[in-house]
């Protein structure tokens, strides 16, 4: 049975390993292995959304089965390490709230993890007054995002790492 809570500082650790096991295991077959390690330099844990309350943690039985969450603040995408990163708040008028940092435990995909975070990040969104949301997702993703009613802005390449990868902005409006 899935629960869902908001992440705190002491689960940091075990995101870190879940987003590790994550990268490796379900970008094969939608990324090369050159790209794979690459995106390590674009992705990975932002423990200012474990501060600001706005990253969840999903549970199956005890166990840690998926992360992700929403931001109130500009950067789109990447971790502690990543390069343009943007602390700046959004305003909720006329600026999207971001989805941020998705993943699910391999052994957990297709049981509902993703559904459930994505869930609760737009309920949390709305609630604080934003319209719209937007990611920078995966190609693994991208597919899951457009059955969640995400459609894409543009297609792109991060270069954070030593060669591009590829991800897209996408967007929903609440």
């Amino acid at each position: 049975m899935l629960s869902i809570r908001l992440a705190r500082k002491e689960d940091e650790a075990a995101i870190s390993e879940l987003m590790a096991l994550a990268i490796e295991r379900l970008q094969r077959g939608y990324l090369t292995s050159e790209q794979i390690e690459a995106s390590k330099a674009g992705m990975g844990l932002d423990a200012l959304l474990i501060e600001d309350g706005t990253y969840f943690c999903v549970e199956d039985g005890g166990e840690l089965a998926g992360c992700g969450g929403w931001s109130r603040r500009a950067t789109l995408y990447g971790g502690n390490h990543s390069a343009g990163r943007d602390p700046r708040l959004l305003d909720p008028a006329t600026e999207r709230a971001r989805i941020r940092a998705m993943y699910t435990h391999p052994d957990h995909v297709r049981k509902g993890v993703g559904r459930l975070i994505l869930d609760s990040a737009e309920d949390a969104a709305r609630q604080e007054g934003f319209r719209e949301l937007e990611m920078a997702a995966t190609m693994a993703g991208k597919a899951f995002y457009e059955r969640c009613g995400y459609a894409v802005e543009s297609e792109w390449e991060d270069t954070n790492g030593a060669v591009p990868v590829p991800l897209a902005t996408m967007t929903k409006t609440l």
